[in-house]
Parts: C-alpha cells; sequence; structure tokens
C-alpha cells in the first residue's frame, strides 16, 4: 500500500478518536486545533497553484466565500425540511454535512473554472490583479445579497464541524495534492512552473495544467470554507476579504514554495503565532508582523523550505558509515 495512502488512513483514524473524545478537550484548545486544520487545508490548496503551477493567486479567500455560503445555505435550507424539529440523528447530520461541503466544493471549483478560462492565459502580476478582483467582486456580491444576510452575513449556522470532519479533509487535500504532483500527468504542472515557454515549446497545453490545478485548489477552498461557515456559526463577507488571502498566501511563501511539508508547518505556525502573543494584546500584530519579517530576512526561500529527501540520505549515509 503506498504510502500517502496508509497516512491518509491513519489521519482518519487518529481524528476520528480525537473526535470522539473532543468533550475532553479544552475549548480553548480544540477551537485552536480547528483552526490548525482549516488553515492546513487552505495553504495546501494554494501552494498547487502558487507553489507548484507558478501562478499568483490573490482571490482564495473568494473562493472559501462561494463554499462558505453555499454549504451554510444547504444545512439552513434542507436541515430543518428533512429533520424536522428534532434536528435529525448524527448520522443523518453527518450525511448533510458530507453532501453540503462536497457542494460547497463543486461550486467553488465552478467559480474556479469560470476565473481561469479567461484569465490564466495571463502571467504574473497580472493574474494577481485578475484574482485579487475576483475575490472583491465575491465579496461584494455576498454582501448586496439580502437572500444570503446582506452585511450582516448568514447567522444560526448549524454547529457540525468537528475535528474529524476538519482533519480527514486537511488529509484528503495534502494526499490529493502529493498524488497529483507525483504522477505523470503532475509533472505538467511543475514543467509549467520551471520554463511555461520551453513546455509549450515541446507540445504541453500549459493553460490546461494551470486550469486543473486552479480548480483542485477552488475545491478545497470551498471545502475549508464550508468547515470554517460550520465551525464559526455565522459568516460576514468581511471574513473573506483581500486581508485572509493575504494571510493564506504568507502561509505559502514561508513554508516555502512547491513545499507540501514546509506549508504544513506554516500553517501551523502562524495559526498558533497569534494565539501565543495573545498575553501583549496591545502589541500583538505589532509583533506578529516583525517576526513575519525577521523570518523572511532569514529565510527569505521559506522557512521549511529544505530538501528533506537529501538531509535524510546524508543522515543515512552517517548512519551506516557509523556503523561500519
Amino acid at each position: 500500500m503506498p504510502k500517502p495512502l496508509i497516512a491518509l488512513i491513519a489521519t482518519v483514524l487518529v481524528a476520528f478518536g480525537l473526535s470522539h473524545y473532543s468533550d475532553r478537550f479544552d475549548p480553548y484548545y480544540l477551537d485552536v486545533m480547528t483552526g490548525v486544520g482549516i488553515n492546513i487545508i487552505l495553504a495546501v490548496s494554494l501552494n498547487l497553484v502558487n507553489g507548484y503551477t507558478g501562478q499568483f493567486s490573490l482571490g482564495h479567500a473568494g473562493f472559501m466565500s462561494v463554499g462558505a455560503y453555499l454549504s451554510a445555505g444547504i444545512t439552513l435550507l434542507l436541515g430543518p425540511r428533512l429533520f424536522g424539529s428534532g434536528g435529525g440523528s448524527a448520522l443523518q447530520q453527518g450525511m448533510l454535512f458530507l453532501a453540503a461541503l462536497v457542494a460547497g466544493g463543486l461550486g467553488a471549483a465552478v467559480a474556479g473554472l469560470a476565473v481561469g478560462i479567461p484569465s490564466l492565459r495571463l502571467k504574473g502580476d497580472y493574474l494577481a490583479l485578475v484574482t485579487l478582483g475576483f475575490g472583491e467582486i465575491i465579496r461584494v456580491t455576498f454582501q448586496n445579497v439580502d437572500a444570503l444576510g446582506g452585511a450582516l452575513g448568514l447567522n444560526g449556522i448549524p454547529n457540525y464541524t468537528t475535528v474529524f470532519w476538519v482533519y480527514s479533509f486537511a488529509a484528503l487535500a495534502v494526499f490529493t495534492v502529493i498524488c497529483l504532483v507525483r504522477s505523470t500527468y503532475g509533472r505538467g504542472f511543475i514543467a509549467t512552473r520551471d520554463d511555461e515557454v520551453a513546455s509549450e515549446a515541446i507540445g504541453l497545453n500549459t493553460t490546461r495544467y494551470k486550469i486543473v490545478a486552479f480548480v483542485v485548489g477552488a475545491f478545497f477552498a470551498g471545502v475549508a470554507g464550508g468547515l470554517y461557515g460550520h465551525f464559526k456559526l455565522t459568516i460576514t463577507p468581511t471574513g473573506f476579504d483581500f486581508t485572509k488571502s493575504i494571510e493564506i498566501v504568507v502561509m505559502v511563501i514561508l513554508g516555502g514554495m512547491g513545499n507540501t511539508t514546509g506549508v504544513i508547518f506554516a500553517a501551523i505556525l502562524l495559526t498558533i503565532l497569534p494565539e501565543a502573543l495573545r498575553s501583549v494584546e496591545q502589541y500583538r500584530m505589532v509583533l506578529y508582523s516583525v517576526l513575519l519579517i525577521f523570518l523572511m530576512l532569514v529565510r527569505p526561500n521559506g522557512l521549511f523550505n529544505f530538501d528533506y529527501m537529501a538531509i535524510s540520505a546524508r543522515l543515512w549515509r552517517r548512519i551506516t558509515q557509523a556503523r561500519g
């Protein structure tokens, strides 16, 4: 059995066990743990676009908002009609939530396709501006639709998000990205990133690879949005603004572009760091910003951008030499 699949199954089983005993955890630590998992999904999915395919998207929060609003709308609309005042069994709620998350992800993927087809022929700063504009269009649209709560957002969303759902989808996102990148098809992503002109010269349709990466990344961003909405129980358009997209981009850059392991560690670090600085509340964001600047000056290629395979090989050689 492939190692990524073993890791996926093991993570799902561990997440199930943690979720089963979640009532024994401190609610604050459970809140932070859930936030870490959601940010891992967002960072890993954006890394497929920005890191492995070499594009620069600033609209990830827009895809997240599509998934959040669509999945919340499904549970708010269908939940009372299917289950009545009783709320339904845990299995029924789980099935509805899974369907809502998948629908939210597919809605975000369709939005990614709609943005990707006309815009991914652009490169660099031009693509960043287009995706930034898309994110703002989505935010303003949600803000002006009264059926979605307008500027006040949606309230009363069911509390369906658990550690199990968050880390199962986080593991699935990591598994999908790793399998894509290691596949023959995934070589097209890396070729597009390394030299798009040369890739086109040998017959690769680089636009198709960019669109596929964009759609897959948008799907998982939509799922993360659904998990976020059913965790916070209320969503507003301002929660998915330009700042949110920048937070996700910072995780990718700090972890190392095209480095899944590094991006996971960066997502964990940048979720826990603001919480660790709460003891100095007045200066929390100032210290957070200074630390980010320092980390990027020290590790401009990414804090966790190491060649893990080379390091492992060197360690193994030293161990075998010491034994010999």
